[in-house]
């Protein structure tokens, strides 16, 4: 059983997450901006998961990332480069090196020069 969770904004990014990943972890989409109970009602099936979050570098993602700190102090919050903006828009090797620095499993493909 995996012992975490990866929440993102939406489909998009998890899509582009999904490929880099050699463990079986549940991506779970926000679907953009949420309410504080509708998060709980999302995350509840995960009480006994490390949290980690992977959102946008705008306001949207800024927003997400404050309700968590606020609902969820205990979560991993990742992060993409304002540059890229979007999680969805982020290389993927720059993706995968985020995702490795906090130690999930990446197919080497990804580090490949």
């Amino acid at each position: 059983m995996p012992d975490k969770v990866l929440i993102v904004e939406g489909r998009q990014d998890k899509l582009q997450i999904a490929p880099l990943l050699t463990e079986s972890i549940p991506i779970i989409c926000t679907n953009g901006t949420i309410s504080a109970s509708k998060l709980e009602e999302l995350l509840t099936p995960y009480e006994q998961y490390d949290l980690y979050t992977l959102f946008d570098e705008d306001y949207s993602g800024d927003r997400l990332r404050a309700l968590m700190k606020k609902e969820y102090p205990e979560a991993y919050h990742l992060r993409t480069l304002s540059l890229y903006r979007q999680v969805e828009t982020t290389p993927r090797k720059y993706l995968a090196r985020v995702l490795l620095a906090a130690d999930f499993e990446i197919d080497p493909a990804y580090f490949i020069e």
